[in-house]
């Protein structure tokens, strides 16, 4: 529950927002309109009549110096939720006492009161202040999810991809140019795509690619596949189980499986599954040889790799950004204000020197204050990295020293620097800087996340723009999931007495007594066509269930259903990967803006499967309670 005080302000205010997680206090100032004072005395008030804090005029320049102090990488501990306490702000005792003021003068009472009380207060305020409270901004589309408890104010250094993560493309505008020229490369090489256009509702993030069979899967998380499409064409249920009934979706047969990781697979999985469709229509001429699904994947490959490695896609780009790029005019705030908190940020992408200047130029320095050029927010620049590459090994360092990208080899980066190459290892070493101490935020779940994760045990996060729109399709989804789920209870609950009536007629015909009393009064004609009206009932309620299963997640794509879903109870591929590989994940970097660089986030409650058993006697347990009560 969020708790807040007002401190050191005469006339003006500087705001501290606070929450208590596993018994620590989490500060982050937010910049109110009024510029700050010097302070004179220490003194505190109730929350609701704004505690003010103010020193003389001869204490340091700092605000707070002397009363408080941070956690040094070299003195931190650990909470006992395991979380490193490095970056957490101190109480100056020590001061306190030397100007006689006692800490706990405003905590009298039992704890619990005092903070449900200050609970309120801080809501309260955070309300009339205009701040989204954390709980507010956690459930929300712009919210910040967690998957493993991760204290950023622990987090000596966040890094971050570019494209699509740092920048967001107009999915129709960047992939339409992409499967553009894509298929004018394949027209080149022979193959037959007149007719053709770019549809990106024809797949989503976190499929994956068949391509011994020319199939597009969506796969739970346990790699079991829920629904396909050969081709253009949706396949049936049945058509799935007989083809899928016995095998796993396995990423590490990466000769069979390709995974669709971010939106810059969107134009490759288009391009390829129409093509699969000419394939099967004969329309492919033989001189191009003896095509097999698995031969037009690479095909469609190297006609997309051409129009990137040739530079005619980023080209086009770089000299109409306003074209392609969805500004956030929030987001070079976001990092600002954890530059400002004492972070460094770090820029590794894949992209070349040229177009990251460009994309970022045009992205960034509009929206920042006193004339700042995005490289001001950087500790350390570097291009043409080569993930995933560059979290597994190392590669040659070379030095950007002048604006039109010419480059000198050095050996060790340092801060400040524009480089191109290199490796994490180097990274971590210039800054002394290593393992959890770094975040790194990026949108592709194996580039970016698991090997960094994997090879240096970076917290990671990820960033999956779709989420807004999947959180809000969940929303509109309400009342007919609700619907689909009373129906299929409906059926467990005439199913379990069609199972035990289809018993007593086996134990009866097998002359063995029936498993109730009231079965056993039962005879056989009634028996009979009591199990006969249940299954009736039954086949009822699954044509009923059946559309409407289907239909679930179409509000999001209606062939493929919620991204993070497979079917109506279970997580998707996706899904599982990103749980097992990204500690946090959101829709846009931006989102930090909610959350402030001092947030402990703490990883939600893991549902298991007995737990709806013990949820439900719980409640039996106190409604039996009340009931002897009110007796």
């Amino acid at each position: 529950m969020p708790m807040a005080a007002e401190l050191f302000g005469k006339g003006s205010f500087f705001f501290i927002h606070r929450e208590t997680v596993g018994g620590l206090l989490m500060a982050a100032p937010v910049n109110y309109p009024l510029p700050l004072r010097p302070i004179s005395h220490f003194s505190c008030r109730p929350l609701t009549s704004m505690c003010r804090c103010t020193l003389d005029s001869k204490s340091p320049s700092t605000v707070g110096e002397q009363v408080f102090s941070v956690t040094s990488s070299s003195k931190y501990g650990f909470d006992y939720l395991g979380q490193s306490t490095k970056g957490d702000l101190n109480l100056n005792y020590d001061h306190l006492d030397s100007i006689g003021i006692d800490p706990q003068v405003t905590l009298e009472g039992p704890i619990e009161d005092v903070a449900w009380l200050k609970a309120q207060e801080a809501e309260d305020l955070l309300r009339d202040l205009g701040i989204l409270s954390p709980f507010s901004a956690r459930n929300s589309p712009r919210g910040i999810f967690c998957s493993r408890t991760l204290n950023l104010r622990s987090i000596s250094a966040i890094g971050y991809d570019m494209d699509y993560t740092l920048i967001h493309y107009n999915v129709m505008a960047w992939e339409g140019r992409a499967y553009d020229y894509c298929m004018d490369n394949l027209r080149n090489m022979g193959f037959p795509v007149d007719g053709l256009a770019f549809d990106p509702d024809l797949v989503i993030r976190g499929l994956v690619i068949d391509k011994e069979r020319g199939n597009l899967v969506k796969a739970d998380r346990f790699g079991y596949v829920k629904r396909a499409m050969h081709g253009t064409k949706m396949l049936s249920t049945q058509a799935v189980s007989e083809m899928y009934g016995r095998e796993l979706v396995d990423l590490r047969k990466e000769s069979r499986w390709e995974f669709l990781n971010t939106l810059f697979s969107v134009s490759e999985a288009v391009a390829y599954m129409q093509m699969v469709d000419r394939l099967d229509e004969g329309a492919i001429a033989a001189e191009l040889g003896p095509l097999d699904y698995k031969g037009l994947y690479k095909a469609v490959g190297k006609a997309l790799f051409r129009a990137h490695v040739e530079g005619q896609l980023k080209s086009e780009i770089m000299s109409k950004p306003e074209l392609f790029v969805e500004p956030d005019p929030e987001l070079p705030l976001a990092l600002l204000d954890q530059k400002e908190a004492g972070k460094k940020l770090l820029l590794i992408t894949n992209s070349d020197y040229h177009y990251t200047d460009k994309m970022m130029k045009h992205s960034f320095n509009r929206f920042l204050p006193n004339d700042m050029d995005w490289r001001d927010l950087f500790d350390m620049v570097i291009v043409s990295a080569r993930k995933p590459e560059f979290f597994q090994m190392s590669h040659p360092l070379y030095e950007v020293v002048t604006g039109e990208g010419l480059m000198r080899p050095c050996f060790k980066a340092r801060t400040g620097g524009l480089y191109s190459g290199g490796s994490a290892q180097m990274v971590e070493n210039s800054l002394n800087i290593h393992g959890d101490e770094i975040l790194y935020v990026g949108d592709h779940i194996y580039t970016d996340v698991s090997q960094s994760k994997v090879h240096l045990r970076w917290r990671t996060a990820l960033i999956c723009r779709e989420l807004e729109e999947e959180y809000t399709a969940l929303i509109r989804s309400r009342d007919h999931r609700a619907a689909l789920i009373e129906l299929i209870n409906q059926k467990e609950v005439v199913g379990d007495l069609f199972n035990q009536l289809r018993l007593a007629l086996q134990r009866r015909n097998k002359e063995r007594p029936a498993q109730t009393l009231a079965a056993t009064n039962m005879d056989d004609q009634e028996l009979t066509e009591s199990i006969q009206k249940l299954l009736i009932v039954m086949q009822r309620l699954d044509e009923k269930i059946a559309p409407m299963l289907e239909a679930d997640g179409e509000l999001f794509n209606r062939r493929w259903g919620f991204l993070s879903r497979a079917g109506l109870w279970d997580k998707s591929h996706l899904m599982r990967q990103i749980e097992k590989y990204a500690d946090i994940y959101t829709s846009r970097v931006s989102n930090f803006l909610n959350y402030t660089p001092f947030v402990y986030f703490n990883s939600q409650e893991q549902t298991l499967a007995h737990d709806s058993y013990s949820y439900c006697q719980s409640q039996l347990n106190s409604h039996a309670k009340k009931e002897q009560f009110t007796l």
